[in-house]
């Protein structure tokens, strides 16, 4: 430190020096001739004295009398009288330079001021500069120990790098394991289920031989058809068997037509109804008969009639239509919009005016779904959030933001207590609606496009993502099941009624069938003009689960049956359809697309 004092004092001294060097450099030639001027005043004044020597002399001597002074008196008056201009001159300079150097004084008092203020701020930087050096060291010293642990920590990173690579390799081994002792298991149950098909098949076989001969026996008898059921074959047959086990037999049985099993219907008195709940108690009794399910179309008790009549067409939003639902206990329709707007409108009033505008939406709406209830209705946004409205008074309840990009579908989940929402920001966030909180957030890798809920508990979550793959999410485990591929990307899910299919639209431009106790793809329905209009199309399961419908890209909804025969076309848009949803309750029909428009089909 006096190493430092000494340096900044050798400083300040020869700075003094610099500035006095400065200064008498530009006084010196004033002084100088300041110094002369004083030195010629002093010789002026001496010659004035002379002179005034002189003068009295040559007074004297003209009083004495003489004319030959009088030329020189003259002349020395004219001397003198130059001498004084000369020194009034001299006097004039000399107060000039006078005021000149008070100026120079009182500039020089100023710099000194000036001086004396940077000698303060130099002092103040100096320490200013000694404070942060002991910064810069405390720095220093911080940074020596964040390098110290930074390579701490690098070392543990490697050590963990290594420890999860270890452990990644015994949970392939184990999954691999799982994998085998799966197919294992497959295997064997497929065994166990082939021998209880040989058993079920031998038996149908002896009870269709019984029932054949029942029958001969029956057709022998002369009396009419009207008196073929009091025959003993037909009382036989009553008597001997359950209306179940007897159409059991004849599914089973390959040599009877449809002609031969009406003939058996009326032989044992069955009616319509009793026939088709004999038929569905059979299948269970052959589940894997396929032609169970084919006889069942070709005599026309596959689901109900398609609805293909246009009950109502209305413009339901101002811009695109994205998304639509129907209410679980009303003929009402929710719809949704580019214009940020979800509506409801009154079918069962067929009313094309809304019957409510739910506002809040500062982007698009991508979904709407009701609850079991239908008294709230939940809508998603291009906003990066979803909302809950209350559908008695149409008010706005809740406002779930979190998201990171815009949100594409959103289910109850364990309602009304808590909802789950796919996003584009991939992933999956679940909500509790009595703290309007994220409770879980899911990451699932890839942009959700669409998701469901498997029961009103919502114990697992079924999601579809851009990337091609169906991921199922057991919520009281928190532990994901396997992934189900597709060849392109989903854009929705539904699911069945009983929960054990599920339909996904892949853009393919195909419908994909899956059973969700196998997850396995059981069918593919698709038709050569059939376009997935774009990537959240919005396909629909009917309320039996028996059809499924979907909007095309030409403005047709095409209607498959589960066996994978396309059984309608319906044409009442003009452009693409965006989605369609069945009603739960009777056998409507509603479909939204680009062309702003809602169409509502019933049956003809």
């Amino acid at each position: 430190m006096s190493t430092e004092e000494h340096v900044w004092r050798a400083h300040v001294v020869r700075r003094l020096r610099e500035r006095n060097r400065k200064e008498c450099d530009n006084f010196k030639e004033i002084i100088e001739q300041n110094n002369r001027l004083i030195d010629h005043v002093a010789q002026l004044k001496a010659d004035n004295l002379k002179i005034s020597v002189e003068n009295e002399q040559l007074r004297n001597a003209v009083s004495t009398g003489g004319t030959g002074s009088n030329v020189a008196i003259a002349t020395l008056e004219k001397k003198l009288l130059s001498q004084q201009e000369e020194l009034t001159e001299l006097h004039k300079r000399k107060g000039e330079n006078s005021q000149m150097i008070v100026d120079l004084n009182q500039k020089v008092e100023q710099q000194r001021i000036i001086i004396s203020e940077k000698e303060h701020s130099l002092v103040e930087q100096q320490t200013n500069n000694n404070r942060l050096r002991a910064e810069v060291q405390l720095l220093h010293s911080s940074l020596e120990e964040l390098k110290k642990l930074n390579n701490t920590m690098l070392d543990e990173h490697t050590a963990l790098q290594l420890a999860f690579s270890s452990l990644e390799e015994k949970m392939r081994g184990v999954q691999d394991e799982n994998r085998r002792l799966l197919e294992r298991l497959m295997q064997y149950k497929s065994k166990d289920a082939d021998k209880l098909n040989e058993e079920n098949e031998s038996i149908i076989r002896k009870r269709s031989a019984k029932l054949k001969r029942d029958l001969e026996d029956a057709v022998r008898e002369p009396s009419s058809s009207s008196n073929t059921a009091s025959s003993p074959g037909a009382a036989s047959l009553q008597r001997n068997s359950s209306p179940a086990q007897f159409v059991g037999g004849l599914i089973g049985d390959e040599d009877f037509d449809e002609a031969a099993i009406n003939g058996a219907m009326e032989a044992i008195g069955l009616d319509d109804n009793e026939y088709i709940s004999a038929r569905f108690t059979a299948g269970d009794i052959a589940e894997n008969s396929r032609a169970s399910i084919d006889t069942l179309k070709a005599t026309g008790y596959l689901g109900q009639a398609n609805p293909t009549k246009i009950l109502m067409k209305f413009e339901a939003h101002e811009n695109e239509s994205h998304a639509v639902r129907w209410s679980p206990v009303e003929r009402m329709v929710a719809t949704g919009g580019a214009d940020r707007k979800v509506k409801l409108w009154d079918i069962g009033k067929n009313s094309t005016e809304p019957r409510a505008v739910l506002s809040g939406s500062s982007a698009g709406i991508n979904s709407v779904d009701f609850d079991s209830t239908g008294a709230y209705i939940l809508g998603t946004s291009n906003d990066y959030g979803a909302r809950v409205w209350t559908v008695m008074d149409n008010r706005l309840r809740h406002t779930l933001t979190g998201h990171s990009g815009k949100v594409m579908a959103a289910k109850y989940v364990q309602e009304p207590i808590k909802v789950v929402t796919g996003s584009h920001d991939r992933t999956l966030k679940i909500w509790d609606l009595r703290s309007i909180a994220c409770i879980e957030t899911k990451f699932a890798g890839s942009s959700c496009n669409d998701l469901v809920t498997t029961d009103s508990l919502g114990s697992t979550i079924i999601s579809g993502h851009y990337d091609k793959k169906i991921r199922f999410w057991d919520i009281r485990t928190e532990k994901q099941a396997d992934d189900v591929l597709m060849p392109a990307k989903i854009t929705s899910l539904d699911l069945s009624k009983d929960c054990n299919y599920l339909i996904c639209s892949v853009r393919d431009d195909t419908i994909k069938l899956l059973d969700l106790r196998k997850n396995q793809v059981i069918s593919t329905f698709t038709n050569e003009h059939f376009k997935i209009s774009c990537d959240f199309a919005r396909a629909s399961f009917n309320s039996s689960g028996l059809k499924i419908a979907c909007g095309s890209a030409d403005g047709a909804i095409y209607i498959w049956n589960v066996n994978g025969f396309l059984e309608a076309t319906l044409k009442g848009h003009s452009t693409a359809v965006n989605a369609v949803s069945w009603s739960p309750n009777n056998n409507l029909l509603a479909s939204v697309g680009k062309n702003k428009r809602c169409t509502i089909y019933s049956e003809s």
